[in-house]
């Protein structure tokens, strides 16, 4: 196989023909054949698999394979020869059931029969794989795309050690593949038998699969990957993990979801679910999945459920998973963005399959967990009018209604307000919100842009009552849509729109004697809410993780110089 740096010197050749070529037609042939190789180029040159398009059930798009033609071509040649002249067999018994193969063609069925394989972990990027239900109805595929001579990032070795084990502990037998069985799969293979032999070294794990396949290596910088996943104790299984449904959430999707929610999800996670009843709630099911150390625990329904199920995991290393089949799914927005309110299913899913680990701030108010706001006037109101019948019959247009009533009334209150240790203020406002995290949609929240529920912070909004509260709204969608860095109008109330911050706030509320917590009303005199810093371990999808970390250093940076 060539060198990935040598495919750009391939790309230069086809161009120069392509230049020097008069014929139209050959000129476009190596016009196609340049633009093949480049293409190729690039997916190594950026470390980027994802360039073949090739999806987790091994299906590659025909405009992709149109492009990458002349490349596969002549990766088949070399193939084909490398498998002629191969002195071991396509398919070899390493553990018990677990396998090594190079790519497996039809004519290696009967061998997969044979042994009574009953799952495929191709970890090629280039190549579509065989449809299996055409051959076998019951065998079980996952493509996990690494590109030739490359590394798996953690996530991929992650991904592959829970679906291998989680076959292996039902008993099904499982082969490994790459192109030829010499590399990527060696490495995925071994990273197993690492995470299954406490007292197995790297050079030991190589050495057992070297000794049944004499062409089993790894380049250096494949050893050197798994020797620091194994130095860093990352060749670990985490796939224990407990689902906690409200049947009753939303418009009642758990049951016509549950299938193929279950059917994504079992095959990387030892799976118990549980649902929800009026006399046992999230918490009390969170509580006892915790006394059995899960990876995971999965909240499936809306903010409540959400909140519910969090309450149990505060403060412990269990990571909170979110499917989101509420009205508002207001927290799932926050971590996965507006975007995520419209993917369907097998993405949520992917997601929590894929995801990293991501700590974030939660809150108190009076005592009871808060993810994302309290709040009094406008915002209780909101809810106050957007009873279950609404949101049954209108989903999260009922909201909007409320919100739309309640500025219709525009009632005016005096709260007396204290931050941190300072001395008490008084706002005169219609509306007052102290946000943790808010979505996007969370209008009444955008005092300063988004809230960052990673900055140890609260965010206090309140409008001006002089002013039109519509004028109001759209400043705070702009405010919303905007850098939140460079939002620094709203501290000193400009455009009729106030913020603060702070760890610990107080709020006297006497005059209206109820308030709004994550979507559920309660009465009181005075509220109080304490931030509790990266209390939470929450799942988030890898490219989001990567923003929000971006966005934390950013703000880190920014408090500093202040």
């Amino acid at each position: 196989m060539f060198k990935p740096n040598y495919y750009l010197l391939i790309t230069a050749v086809f161009a120069l023909l392509c230049i020097l070529t008069n014929n139209v037609y050959f000129k476009l042939v190596w016009a196609w054949f340049a633009l093949s190789f480049f293409c190729v180029s690039l997916a190594y040159l950026l470390n980027k698999p994802t360039i073949f398009r090739k999806r987790s059930d091994g299906t590659v798009p025909i405009y992709i394979r149109w492009i990458f033609l002349p490349f596969l071509w002549s990766t088949q040649l070399y193939n084909s020869w490398a498998r002629s002249n191969d002195p071991v067999p396509a398919l070899q018994k390493i553990d018990e059931g677990l396998y090594l193969a190079r790519r497996l063609f039809p004519s290696d069925v009967h061998d997969i029969k044979h042994e009574n394989i009953g799952a495929v972990l191709d970890v090629t990027a280039e190549f579509s794989s065989l449809n299996w239900v055409t051959y076998q109805d019951d065998i079980d595929y996952l493509n996990i795309p690494i590109l030739d001579h490359s590394v798996p990032s953690d996530l991929q070795i992650q991904r592959a050690l829970n679906w291998v084990h989680t076959h292996r502990k039902n008993d099904r037998s499982v082969v490994i593949h790459c192109a030829l069985g010499r590399g990527r799969s060696v490495f995925m293979l071994a990273a197993y038998l690492l995470s299954q032999n406490a007292d197995m070294s790297p050079d030991a794990a190589m050495q057992k699969i070297r000794g049944i396949r004499q062409t089993a290596r790894l380049n250096k910088r494949q050893f050197k990957r798994l020797k620091r996943s194994y130095n860093q104790k990352l060749l670990k299984v985490h796939n224990t993990a407990w689902l906690i449904a409200n049947p009753v959430a939303g418009r009642r999707e758990w049951e016509e979801k549950k299938s193929d929610i279950l059917r994504y999800l079992s095959a990387y996670y030892d799976l118990t679910v549980k649902t929800t009843t009026p006399e046992v709630n999230g918490t009390d099911l969170a509580k006892e999945a915790i006394l059995s150390s899960p990876d995971l625990v999965i909240a499936c329904g809306g903010d409540g459920t959400v909140t519910e199920v969090a309450s149990a995991l505060i403060g412990t290393q269990t990571k909170l998973g979110i499917i989101p089949l509420g009205t508002a799914n207001a927290f799932n927005q926050v971590l996965c963005g507006t975007l995520s309110k419209v993917a369907p299913l097998e993405t949520v899913c992917l997601n929590l399959i894929e995801g990293c680990d991501l700590r974030v701030d939660t809150a108190t108010c009076n005592g009871e967990l808060m993810l994302l706001l309290a709040g009094v006037g406008f915002e209780q109101q909101m809810i106050e009018k957007a009873d279950r019948t609404k949101k049954n019959t209108s989903g999260q247009f009922a909201y909007l209604q409320g919100l739309w009533e309640a500025i219709g009334q525009n009632e005016i209150h005096d709260f007396s307000v204290t931050l941190n240790d300072d001395d008490p203020f008084v706002i005169h406002t219609p509306s007052l919100t102290i946000a943790n995290a808010a979505p996007v949609t969370t209008l009444l929240a955008q005092g300063k842009g988004l809230p960052n529920i990673m900055d140890g912070e609260l965010d206090l909004t309140w409008l001006d009552p002089k002013r039109t509260q519509i004028l109001n709204l759209a400043e705070l969608a702009l405010l919303g849509l905007g850098d939140r860095h460079e939002n620094s109008a709203a501290q000193e109330g400009n455009n009729g729109v106030f913020h603060r911050s702070a760890g610990r706030v107080k709020v006297d509320i006497s005059s209206v004697g109820r308030y709004v917590i994550d979507g559920e009303e309660r009465e009181a005199d005075s509220i109080e809410i304490v931030v509790n810093p990266q209390s939470l371990s929450v799942v988030v999808p890898e490219d989001l993780m990567r923003h929000t970390n971006d966005l934390h250093t950013v703000s880190s940076s920014e408090e500093r110089n202040t």
